[in-house]
């Protein structure tokens, strides 16, 4: 039995607290896992990816509790998603609080608070000083179908550019955007046409390259870039990255899109990571933490580009009262103080990560803002990118009590919920180091 006293989560309530983290009092899986992943092979989809048999039962801040009473701290939030904690108490209340009241109407037909409220919060948060317009959806994918509906609508222009490396979504038009692995393409076209991929952090390759040899710019609608790659690998650009593009795309009257749907909501210590930049997109995109865990996503635009008529876009569930609600209490908790907290305790994982790197030369490149970092795992042999040996790391992390999640072709991701506090990433990095010793 494995058990080290974490600090209380700020915000719980006795009577739910589960416990401290790690907590390991059976061989991984456990029985009631085993039983249970059985029955998931039988029925599930063979699409699903599960890096390792984590089966869950309750969750509560950064703390995860199998179904057979083991504990982890949760280095992944439910890849990003989980921003103010599993179960944060003032979530749950706003869930509850809006469930008794109404649980749906659909904003596409009538209004109710949460969906103006939250709409109202969206607009003043994104910066610029140009009138905003928002459309919530259900999901990161479908905020991306609207953002290309709208770009092609507004411009009146069929062409967009992506990235090399980039995850907009696994919906059709958001597939034709991504470039992450062959595995989400492969035997689904064809997709959305007109798309064409460069190099993540090259403007050089628009200008010089696409512009002369593939699709003019008076053709091309909008670029859509992640200002910090997600599942391409936590690949963080150069600093000149996004104002050259944002360049580009002024010159040409192109409508530059930021997919913030990983990286935002405080994650980097800002609200959005291309507030590091100095920039203002047209169009910026969420999801994933931006409610804590209820699905809903939004499309924030300036207003004289969100321009379409009554009708050309809406949602049955999309704006849905109570992940309105729980949205709102998000980011009251997130612009209190867990912001603050991601860029802050941000500092001290960049520290540990790279000191970490310094004295296990399998683990380099450490990069990322705030709490959302990567490292790449390396091969002792080559120096080369080690797929399999990230799948021995994260194994051994998991079978010490700690929760982390691969990313790009051979990086692991660290994205812990931004309520995490100084004692409980300290042990979940010695953790990491542990199993890299252990693998080694």
């Amino acid at each position: 039995m494995l058990g080290i006293k974490q600090e209380p989560h700020s915000d719980r309530q006795d009577e739910n607290w589960i416990g401290p983290a790690p907590w390991i009092e059976t061989a991984l899986p456990g029985p009631n896992a085993k039983r249970l992943i059985q029955t998931d092979e039988r029925y599930s989809s063979p699409s699903y990816t599960r890096d390792y048999p984590l089966v869950v039962r309750r969750a509560l801040g950064s703390v995860v509790e199998d179904v057979d009473g083991n504990r982890f701290l949760d280095f992944a939030a439910g890849i990003a998603v989980c921003s103010t904690g599993h179960c944060n108490p003032k979530v749950v209340a706003a869930i509850e609080a809006q469930a008794r009241s109404l649980i749906h109407i659909c904003g596409s037909d009538f209004y109710y608070p949460p969906m103006i409220e939250l709409m109202e919060k969206l607009a003043e948060i994104v910066p610029g000083d140009a009138p905003k317009r928002v459309l919530l959806t259900n999901s990161g994918a479908e905020a991306v179908e609207a953002a290309f509906k709208i770009a092609r609508h507004h411009t009146n222009r069929k062409g967009v550019i992506a990235f090399h490396g980039a995850f907009h979504g696994r919906t059709m038009g958001a597939l034709a955007l991504t470039s992450s692995k062959i595995r989400q393409k492969e035997r689904f076209g064809p997709l959305v046409p007109m798309v064409v991929h460069v190099p993540f952090g090259s403007v050089e390759t628009i200008e010089n390259l696409v512009f002369k040899t593939q699709m003019s710019p008076k053709e091309v609608a909008a670029v859509f870039v992640e200002p910090i790659q997600g599942e391409g690998g936590y690949l963080v650009p150069d600093a000149s990255f996004l104002p050259e593009l944002r360049a580009l795309c002024d010159r040409h009257g192109i409508l530059l899109v930021c997919d913030e749907i990983q990286s935002g909501v405080g994650r980097t210590g800002r609200w959005f990571a291309f507030e590091h930049s100095n920039i203002v997109p047209d169009i910026v995109l969420l999801a994933k933490g931006l409610a804590s865990g209820m699905p809903v996503g939004a499309v924030v635009a300036r207003e004289e580009v969100m321009d379409w008529p009554p009708g050309a876009q809406g949602s049955t569930f999309g704006g849905n009262p109570v992940c309105c609600a729980a949205a709102l209490a998000t980011l009251q908790l997130i612009e209190s103080s867990y912001m603050e907290n991601a860029a802050r305790l941000g500092e001290q994982l960049r520290k540990a990560l790279q000191g970490i790197a310094d004295h296990r030369k399998v683990i380099a490149n450490v990069r990322g803002l705030g709490l959302m970092h990567g490292v790449d795992v390396l091969s002792r042999k080559t120096g080369k990118g080690d797929a399999k040996l990230r799948e021995r790391i994260l194994y051994a992390a998991f079978e010490r009590g700690l929760i982390l999640l691969p990313c790009g072709e051979f990086s692991i991701r660290f994205c812990p919920p931004l309520c995490i506090n100084d004692t409980q990433l300290d042990v979940g990095l010695k953790l990491f180091d542990e199993a890299l010793a252990t693998v080694l």
